[in-house]
């Protein structure tokens, strides 16, 4: 086989593997968990504690509450007991009562607005779990079908490797060193004759360059330097 086929060859392949590889790294990337899946996580997470700190409230509320109803209780007895008689205190112990019984109606309202706040929660709590139940189910088939891509591209990636190992014991050393050197400096090593042009810098080849390409000798661009292959 002409060398300048070998290596057109040779750059077929290490153009794949360079595409496989990069595939392979971003696949390899998306494992793990999703943004989605950890977005999910913490509106759940948040909307949970958000509960958990309404319900601490709502304890100690209804402890203020029962504070005061004991409060109250204590002078209903002392007003509606007849041990007092002073006029003067009564209306102190009234005035004491009814400034408990405000404060309680006040905490009673602040109860019920806690009371639907947490209500409110737990509905976004059911909403949340749902949908974390759903991008975790989700979640796990793209890891499933990211595993099959993972392995697939390495198995291919053997065998392109195993392909290349085998075309580059039938290539010269001078040829491959030639076609390392140009990969590296120019980024494509061998390009294409079509209609007398070369398809790297799109110039118009002398008769000379075409001759050799055609004869089977390794043949160079006269203007980019690349080597010429001709189908």
């Amino acid at each position: 086989m002409a060398t300048a086929r070998q290596l057109f060859q040779l750059q077929e392949i290490d153009l794949t593997i360079e595409s496989e590889e990069k595939a392979l790294k971003d696949k390899t990337g998306q494992l793990g968990e999703s943004q989605l899946l950890i977005d999910a996580r913490q509106r759940l997470a948040s909307a949970q504690k958000q509960l958990d700190d309404l319900k601490k409230k709502q304890r100690a509320t209804d402890g203020d509450i029962d504070d005061l109803t004991a409060k109250i209780r204590a002078i209903d007895e002392k007003l509606y007991g007849g041990r007092i008689r002073n006029p003067k205190e009564l209306e102190g112990l009234q005035q004491e009562v009814d400034a408990f019984k405000a404060q309680r109606d006040k905490l009673e309202t602040n109860e019920l607005e806690l009371m639907e706040k947490a209500e409110s929660t737990q509905r976004e709590i059911a909403r949340a779990t749902a949908d974390l139940k759903k991008t975790e189910s989700g979640w796990q088939d793209d890891q499933q079908r990211l595993a099959l891509d993972i392995q697939g591209l390495k198995t291919r990636l053997a065998d392109l490797r195993q392909t290349r190992q085998a075309l580059t014991a039938e290539i010269d050393a001078k040829s491959l060193e030639i076609y390392n050197y140009l990969k590296k400096a120019k980024g494509q090593a061998v390009v294409r004759v079509e209609q007398g042009i070369c398809r790297g810098c799109r110039i118009s080849l002398p008769s000379s360059d075409l001759q050799q390409a055609r004869s089977g000798r390794l043949a160079h661009c006269s203007s980019c330097g690349r080597v010429l292959y001709l189908p």
